[in-house]
């Protein structure tokens, strides 16, 4: 479990993994997901216990996605910091979550319904993302979200750790473009990073979340 609740706040912890830090090589190398996690991750955690205390959490007892959803309602003073590191605890408890050893590489059901609706193919859909992560000028994401409004699948991006919550869209996929993701392995190589990446998602994973919403 990655929240607990003290004195009715919220408090998050790092989330463990279904996998080992090993399973995903060798598209992934261990020393990376170990540092990814236990680092990186970390620190996004603690900033954002941190951030929620010093608001008075008590107020906002909201899970992440909630208050990311709606960051116009957190006091000006903390809603920087809440952004960066609520959206830094969530895009990567999600990429985790989407990542797995033994891809079967292809969505299927609804997903893949869908992704030929709004892409033509599954492997156009693949050059789209692949296009768009590698559009990334310096730190960011890049997304599969579903858009409520619409009742759509799209592809955004979006820099440092903003996240699609913000933008009143549901994440369904996300890949890490900042440079720790990747760098001990692929050095400035970040195209070899996402066609390797493609390797690991989790569709099964990617398609019931599309499921339960649409």
């Amino acid at each position: 479990m990655w929240i607990i609740f003290v004195h009715c706040m919220v408090l998050y912890q790092l989330p463990k993994l279904s996998y080992e830090y090993h399973e995903l090589e060798p598209f992934i190398d261990a020393e990376t997901m170990k540092i990814h996690h236990t680092k990186h991750h970390q620190a996004y955690v603690d900033g954002l216990n941190k951030s929620l205390a010093q608001i008075g959490a008590e107020s906002h007892p909201k899970y992440i996605s909630a208050i990311l959803s709606e960051l116009t309602t957190i006091p000006e003073s903390g809603r920087s910091a809440i952004n960066f590191f609520g959206g830094g605890f969530e895009n990567h408890r999600l990429f985790w979550e989407t990542l797995i050893p033994n891809s079967d590489k292809i969505p299927k059901g609804k997903l893949e319904d869908q992704i030929d609706v709004y892409f033509d193919s599954f492997d156009n859909f693949k050059k789209v993302f692949s296009a768009m992560a590698m559009s990334i000028q310096g730190s960011g994401w890049c997304w599969l979200v579903f858009n409520a409004t619409y009742h759509k699948i799209e592809i955004i991006t979006t820099a440092n750790q903003d996240s699609p919550w913000t933008l009143q869209k549901t994440p369904l996929l996300g890949l890490d473009m900042w440079e720790h993701a990747y760098y001990l392995k692929y050095k400035n190589k970040k195209s070899d990073y996402i066609d390797a990446w493609w390797n690991l998602v989790n569709w099964d994973y990617v398609g019931n979340r599309f499921s339960e919403l649409s």
